[in-house]
C-alpha cells in the first residue's frame, strides 16, 4: 500500500492500550448492550481513527488504508455472494436434502463424525475452498448429524476441521497459492513442507473424531434418522439425478475453473432442478437465489436446517467482513502493524521464537484484520526478514504462515471465515471452537517443530558462495 510517511510510529505501550480499547468496545457493544457485532467494529473504526489523529496521521492516509484493506477481501466477498445463492437454490431444489437422505441411509452413528471429517476433507482438497465445502458438503453433514442426534457444535467442528485441511493444503486453494507467492516459495515445495504437519494432524484428528463418535451414546438416534428421511421424502423428489448439480460443481472446481463462476453456475443448476424436478414455479425458483429456501416440515429442527441460504443471508456477513477488513487497513495506515513487526524482529532471535512470532503475527492479522488474506500478508511481511537473517528456509516460513493465518481464521468470531462458518452451519463460533481439533493439533505440532528444530530446514549453500572452511564446519 502506498501512503505518505507517518509522523511517528506508535510505541508498544500505546498499541497495548489501543488493543485493550478495541476489545473493550467489542465486549461492551456485543455482550453488555447486546447489539450486533457490526456496530462494535464500526465503533472500533473511530477508536483507531482517533488514535491515528493522536499520532498526527492525516485522515487522507487513514482513508486510503481503510479502502485498501477492504479491497484485499473482495475475492472473499464475491465467494460469499455466490455460496449464498448456491445454498438457497440447492435447498429449494432438493440437492442438499438428497445428500442428507443418502447419508442417513448409508451411514451409522458410530462412524458419522469420522466420515463427516473425511468427506469435507476430500471435498476441500479436490476443490480448494473451505467456504464452498462448508456450503455444500458441510451443510449436508449438519443435516445428517442432526438426524443422528449429535450435538451441532461437535458436527460443526468435524465439518470445519475437514474443510480447512484443503484450504491449507490443496494446490487449488487461493490461500495456499497466495502464501507460496508471498513467501517466494514454489507451490509444490510449499505443499510438501506442510505435509510434515498435516499428516500427523489429520491422523490424530481422525482418531479423536472416531473415538468420540464411537463412544457417543445416541439413544433413539436411528429412529430419529428414519423420521428425518420420511420428512425429506415427503417434501422433495428423491432420485440419483438430484445429485448431479453437486457433482458438476465438484468436477469443474477440480478442473481448476474459477470458483466464483463455477459456484454461480451450480446455483443456476439448482434453479433448473427446482423448476423441472421440484415442480416449483420458475419465479419462486429464481427468488431462492436471493431469498433462500422456505419450507414447512413437521420436524422443527428440520425447518431450521432447510430454511436457509440466499444472497440475503450473506449480507450481514459481507458487511461484517468489510468492517473487519477496513479495521485492518486502518491498523496498517496508523503504523500499528509496523511497530509490531519491528518488535517481533527484535524478539525472534531463536528458531522457536521465530516460528511462534509468525504464528502470532498471522493470528494478529485475523484478530485485527478480519480475513485470512490480511493474516497471510501480516505474517509474511512482519517476520520474513528474520528467516533470512537466521538462515531458515522460507519453506518453514510458508508452513508457519498457513498455521498462524489460514488455520486461525475460523477461530475468531468476526473474521470472514468465522462469520461464514457460523452463519452457514448455524452454530456460533464460540460453541464450535472447542471442537476444532485439527486446528489446535496443527498449531501445537507447528510450534513443537519450531522449538525442537524438527523438519526446520536451513537455507542451502552453494559451492560458489560457501567458503571451504564453512563446509568443513558443517
Amino acid at each position: 500500500m502506498r501512503t505518505q510517511p507517518l509522523h511517528r510510529l506508535p510505541s508498544t505501550f500505546e498499541i497495548v492500550l489501543l488493543a485493550a480499547a478495541i476489545v473493550g468496545v467489542i465486549f461492551l457493544v456485543v455482550q453488555e448492550m447486546e447489539l450486533p457485532i457490526q456496530l462494535s467494529l464500526l465503533g472500533c473504526w473511530f477508536v483507531v481513527m482517533a488514535f491515528g489523529k493522536y499520532l498526527k496521521v492525516s485522515y487522507a492516509q487513514m482513508q486510503e488504508g481503510l479502502v485498501h484493506g477492504i479491497n484485499q477481501g473482495m475475492d472473499a466477498i464475491l465467494v460469499l455472494i455466490a455460496v449464498g445463492a448456491l445454498i438457497g437454490s440447492w435447498m429449494a431444489s432438493g440437492v442438499v436434502p438428497n445428500i442428507i437422505y443418502l447419508g442417513l441411509s448409508v451411514m451409522s452413528p458410530s462412524i458419522f463424525l469420522l466420515a463427516a471429517f473425511f468427506i469435507c476433507m476430500i471435498t476441500s482438497l479436490a476443490t480448494g475452498t473451505s467456504f464452498g465445502t462448508a456450503g455444500t458438503a458441510g451443510v449436508a453433514m449438519m443435516g445428517i448429524g442432526a438426524g443422528f442426534g449429535f450435538p451441532m457444535p461437535l458436527v460443526a467442528g468435524a465439518v470445519i476441521s475437514g474443510a480447512y485441511v484443503g484450504d491449507k493444503l490443496s494446490p487449488l486453494s487461493d490461500t495456499t497459492v497466495m502464501t507460496a507467492s508471498l513467501c517466494k516459495v514454489g507451490l509444490i515445495d510449499h505443499v510438501k513442507s506442510m505435509f510434515y504437519v498435516a499428516v500427523p494432524a489429520i491422523s490424530l484428528t481422525a482418531l479423536l473424531f472416531f473415538l468420540v463418535g464411537f463412544s457417543h451414546g445416541h439413544q433413539g438416534s436411528i429412529s430419529r434418522a428414519t423420521d428425518v428421511m420420511q420428512a425429506l421424502a415427503g417434501q422433495y423428489t428423491m432420485a440419483w439425478y438430484m445429485l448431479l448439480p453437486a457433482l458438476a460443481v465438484i468436477v469443474l472446481l477440480v478442473m481448476k475453473f474459477p470458483s466464483v463462476p463455477v459456484i454461480f453456475f451450480g446455483a443456476f443448476l439448482g434453479v433448473a432442478w427446482a423448476y423441472f424436478f421440484g415442480h416449483m414455479p420458475i419465479i419462486a425458483a429464481i427468488k431462492s437465489l436471493y431469498e433462500g429456501n422456505h419450507v414447512e416440515s413437521k420436524l422443527a429442527f428440520l425447518n431450521v436446517l432447510l430454511n436457509r441460504g440466499g444472497i440475503v443471508s450473506m449480507l450481514d456477513v459481507i458487511l461484517l467482513v468489510m468492517l473487519a477488513l477496513g479495521l485492518g487497513g486502518l491498523m496498517e495506515a496508523t503504523g500499528v502493524l509496523n511497530t509490531v513487526s519491528n518488535g517481533l524482529q527484535r524478539w525472534a532471535t531463536t528458531q522457536g521464537r521465530l516460528g511462534l512470532s509468525t504464528v502470532f503475527a498471522g493470528f494478529l492479522g485475523n484478530f485485527l484484520g478480519g480475513a485470512a488474506y490480511v493474516s497471510l500478508i501480516t505474517a509474511t511481511t512482519i517476520t520474513a526478514k528474520n528467516y533470512d537473517k537466521l538462515g531458515v528456509d522460507r519453506r518453514v516460513l510458508s508452513r508457519n504462515t498457513e498455521a498462524g493465518g489460514t488455520v486461525t481464521t475460523p477461530m475468531v468470531p468476526w473474521t470472514d471465515g468465522g462469520v461464514f462458518m457460523a452463519t452457514t452451519l448455524g452454530v456460533a463460533t464460540t460453541t464450535y471452537l472447542p471442537y476444532l481439533w485439527y486446528h489446535f493439533i496443527g498449531l501445537t505440532i507447528t510450534i513443537f517443530y519450531c522449538y525442537t528444530n524438527t523438519f526446520c530446514f536451513s537455507k542451502k549453500k552453494t559451492r560458489e558462495t560457501t567458503p571451504a572452511s564453512a563446509v568443513e564446519v558443517e
